[in-house]
Order: structure tokens, then C-alpha cells, then sequence
């Protein structure tokens, strides 16, 4: 697992597949997903390696149900007596009560998506709040839910406007520094929404799911790859 510091209360853990991040507040530390089954461990090691102590780790908040967001979450959760949280939609997918929704591939993202099945299944985790569109989170000064449907039904986005910071889970990702549309969407066009609905946010600073933050001209970026999204077929 690479550690790599974002801003300075703010790390990114990336794993072989997928990352997670560490907010640290001063009454605690939240985790936004936790990457996958097995990891929590390596995660654990990355929290004492930042100077953290893993007993603050107050609350995981899961940006949507996919394994390897949800793996480590119960694992580290009982360990600390964290609260797992995720979007209401997505919850039952969490808990093991429904099947994990599958994508409407598209050609070119059937071999990456075999790839990513690479990470060994989520067990059942439990969801200790579940969450709409505009609720607060409880971190970051005011971390707030945006509703970012398109990759599964309860994805989301999670805004700290007085930190200009934004996650966008898979609903938005990178590739070698370019800015693209996430993909495995269960419903593309919703997903396109989202993106533009996410960039309208204008962040300082943007983190997903997979790829490298953007620090600069952040806006600008996020704007005008949610047009080239929008306009595309």
C-alpha cells in the first residue's frame, strides 16, 4: 500500500486496486472506504505511519457498495468502535441482503472490470447510518452527502465546502492525469449527471476512488471533463 499525503489533514492510502483516505479532525479521524477484504491490516500500518493513532478512527464512510470500498470496513470498525456509514440505496447491497448490482458494460470495459473482480468479495458489513442527499457527515467542518447515482444507485459524493475538498468515489476517476467519467456504470446517462452535478461543486481539491487527486485548476478540470462526458456517446 503507497501513502500518499494530499493536503495536511488529508492522506490518500492506494492499494493494488482502488485507495481510501484519512481526514484527520482534532476530536477524531474518518475514513472514507476502506479498501478491500484483507486490508485493514496495511490500513492500520498507514494511519500509525501518518503519526495517527487508529483509536481516533471515529466513523468509514462508504461511498458506495462496491468490494473494494466495503472490505476492510467491518474488520477496522469492530476493532475502534467506529460507525459505518453509507447511503441509504446502497446499504442493503452492504449488509449482504441484495446482490451487488451489475454494470451495463461497455465494450472496451469488460476485461478491466474481470481485472478489478480480482479483489476478494466484501463480507456482509453492517451499516450503522445510513444517509440521503444533503445530510451532514459529521467530519470535516461540515462534510456534506451529494447524491451521485449512475455507478451504482447509491453512490455519492462527499463535500467539504469549507475545505474546497471533494470525493467523488467511482462517479468520477483519472487515468494518467486525465479526468474521466467513472466506468462499470450500472446507468450511464444518470452517471453523466452526476459528474456535471459533482463539478458544479468547483473543489480546490478532488479525490477518487481511483487515480491521482487534483490540486490544481481543479474546477476547471472537473468542468470541462463532465462536458466532454456529457457530449459523449
Amino acid at each position: 500500500m503507497d501513502i500518499v499525503d494530499v493536503r495536511p489533514r488529508l492522506t490518500m492510502f492506494r492499494f493494488p486496486i482502488g485507495q481510501a483516505y484519512l481526514w484527520y479532525d482534532d476530536d477524531g479521524l474518518t475514513l472514507v472506504d476502506s479498501g478491500h477484504s484483507g486490508a485493514a491490516a496495511a490500513v492500520e500500518e498507514g494511519i500509525r505511519a501518518v503519526g495517527q493513532d487508529p483509536s481516533r478512527l471515529r466513523r468509514i464512510v462508504l461511498t458506495h457498495c462496491h468490494r473494494d470500498h466495503v472490505g476492510a470496513a467491518q474488520e477496522l470498525a469492530d476493532r475502534y468502535g467506529a460507525e459505518i456509514v453509507a447511503h441509504r440505496l446502497d446499504a442493503p447491497v452492504v449488509r449482504g441482503e441484495v446482490p451487488t448490482p451489475e454494470p451495463k458494460l461497455l465494450d472496451w470495459e469488460i476485461p478491466y472490470y474481470e481485472h478489478g473482480l480480482t479483489v476478494p468479495a466484501a463480507p456482509p458489513t453492517r451499516v450503522d447510518r445510513e444517509v440521503e442527499d444533503g445530510d451532514d457527515l459529521g467530519f470535516g467542518d461540515g462534510a456534506v452527502v451529494v447524491h451521485a447515482p449512475g455507478h451504482t444507485d447509491g453512490s455519492m459524493g462527499i463535500h467539504l465546502p469549507r475545505h474546497g475538498v471533494l470525493f467523488t468515489g467511482d462517479a468520477i476517476a483519472a487515468v494518467e492525469r486525465r479526468v474521466i467519467l467513472g466506468v462499470f456504470n450500472t446507468d450511464r446517462e444518470r452517471a453523466k449527471a452526476s459528474m456535471s452535478r459533482l463539478a458544479a461543486l468547483a473543489p480546490d481539491t478532488v479525490c477518487f476512488g481511483h487515480g491521482d487527486p487534483v490540486t490544481e485548476d481543479t474546477a476547471a478540470i472537473l468542468r470541462a471533463a463532465a462536458k466532454e462526458a456529457a457530449e459523449a456517446e
